[in-house]
């Protein structure tokens, strides 16, 4: 029994969905490029994780994916079950027929290890939340920037300055010509 890449990414994106969904919708590609996931893989996560209503999409520009409830109330284990993680260390898949198909009497001598390993585990991914995975990454220091932001600041600086055509304008005294222009070496010759 063993977690898979699945759950790990699952896992994995939502927390950084979580981190950045207070500047507004977060994409996959995004996530793909910060996490290294292929960006494939995540569109299939995530429609997964939409249809169990953990997060929203917003289509057109600025769009992307934010969780659908409080990150207080998303469990981990509620992101392994909507990715059809399966949460069993038993042989059997928790049927008790480990040696036969008579569910009466083909259980394993360590059935019940197993299947009490289920529950705990369970029991454990239940009670970790999304917000805590936030706050034990916030607690490390991760730093997060905001893009979006930063592209529109950008935007603002271009629009403040004015276009080459009326600062030509305004300037009206002659440039001096270029020394190594290609037309001021053949005047030189």
């Amino acid at each position: 029994m063993r977690l898979t890449t699945k759950g790990r990414f699952a896992v994995t994106a939502m927390i950084d969905l979580a981190l950045r969904e207070t500047h507004g919708p977060v994409t996959l590609a995004g996530i793909s490029q910060r996490q290294k996931i292929s960006l494939s893989y995540l569109e299939q996560l995530f429609g997964k994780l939409r249809r169990f209503n953990i997060v929203e999409s917003t289509r057109g520009p600025g769009g992307g994916y934010t969780l659908a409830r409080p990150s207080s109330e998303v469990s981990v284990a509620d992101i392994i079950v909507a990715v059809d993680e399966p949460l069993d260390a038993t042989q059997c898949g928790g049927k008790g027929n480990c040696h036969t198909d008579d569910e009466n009497h083909g259980r394993c001598m360590t059935h019940d290890l197993w299947s009490n390993l289920n529950s705990k585990m369970v029991e454990y991914l239940s009670s970790v939340s999304l917000k805590d995975l936030v706050q034990q990454q916030e607690g490390r220091g991760i730093v997060i920037q905001d893009m979006r932001q930063k592209k529109m600041k950008v935007e603002t600086a271009k629009a403040e300055k004015p276009a080459p055509a009326l600062a030509a304008k305004k300037d009206s005294t002659p440039k001096a010509p270029l020394i190594n222009s290609v037309f001021n070496l053949a005047r030189q010759s």
